[in-house]
């Protein structure tokens, strides 16, 4: 069965705030001219059964080709401006975190957080990927699922990595120098879960700490202890979801010092409590 054929298509929401996350996702999308740029900050997945996507990217046209597993980092503004032959395509994201934790080759890694669009240099794949792609989609539906979705796109990057390593050919589409926003965004998604001070965040990108704070609230609307929060928490619902630790071990897994602190931040944030959260999602 082909699950493209059954499933509910997304297509991109002009009014969507920029920076608010995605989380992990497989879905199959409409694609569209977009009136702007989305930015986000996930790895995301592309692959089209058929056609071709042109996105813009920093003044550069990029045309993704079909039967290619292709990759990027969403946190590079990209914008489809032109498609062909496209009825739906396949697009999952993977929180940055989870991603980073993986391990990947190095200059893989580098490569996208430079900005570069990643893909297979053949289709010889294609039927493999549509296969897998399928199974996430399926499986994105179950809750439970989630850790097994993770696993399997680990090991199907992973591959990716060493199949673009062993090539001679170019692997990137396009690049650009990393922005001190970017850095920031990486040094926290990196050590969230450790007590950062002010004072770490500057000495990890050069800046005065004040001034990291102030550059970070004008480009993403919020604060970097705000968005910490944000990474915390977002840790915590995918233990609870798929872990049977303790609230309190994942309270101080996930970087807070106190579960007072942590209940507060985490009711703040998702309106209720974690023990209600769990027991409401995990039926």
């Amino acid at each position: 069965m082909n699950i493209m054929n059954s499933e509910k298509c997304y297509s991109f929401d002009k009014f969507r705030e920029e920076f608010k996350p995605y989380g992990l996702t497989c879905e199959t999308w409409i694609p569209r001219v977009m009136p702007r740029y989305d930015r986000h900050n996930e790895i995301e997945i592309n692959y089209l059964p058929q056609g071709n996507i042109t996105y813009l990217r920093h003044n550069e046209k990029i045309t993704i080709p079909n039967k290619r597993f292709t990759i990027f980092w969403g946190l590079v503004p990209h914008q489809i401006i032109h498609y062909e032959n496209v009825e739906k395509y396949y697009v999952c994201t993977i929180p940055f975190a989870h991603f980073l934790s993986w391990k990947l080759p190095a200059q893989f890694v580098d490569s996208l957080l430079r900005g570069d669009i990643l893909y297979e240099q053949t289709d010889e794949y294609s039927q493999y990927d549509e296969f897998l792609l399928n199974n996430w989609l399926k499986d994105s539906g179950v809750n439970m699922q989630s850790d097994l979705i993770l696993l399997e796109m680990q090991t199907r990057i992973t591959r990716m990595a060493h199949h673009l390593q062993s090539s001679d050919d170019g692997i990137a589409l396009a690049s650009y120098q990393t922005t001190l926003i970017e850095k920031i965004t990486i040094y926290l998604t990196k050590n969230y879960c450790n007590d950062i001070k002010a004072n770490d965040i500057g000495d990890a990108v050069g800046l005065h700490p004040d001034y990291a704070n102030h550059i970070f609230k004008k480009a993403f609307g919020t604060t970097i202890s705000d968005y910490i929060a944000e990474l915390r928490i977002a840790h915590a619902q995918r233990k609870l979801l798929t872990t049977d630790m303790s609230i309190t071990d994942i309270a101080y897994e996930c970087g807070f010092n106190s579960i007072a602190r942590f209940n507060a931040t985490f009711f703040k944030k998702i309106q209720c409590t974690p023990r209600e959260y769990k027991k409401k999602i995990v039926k």
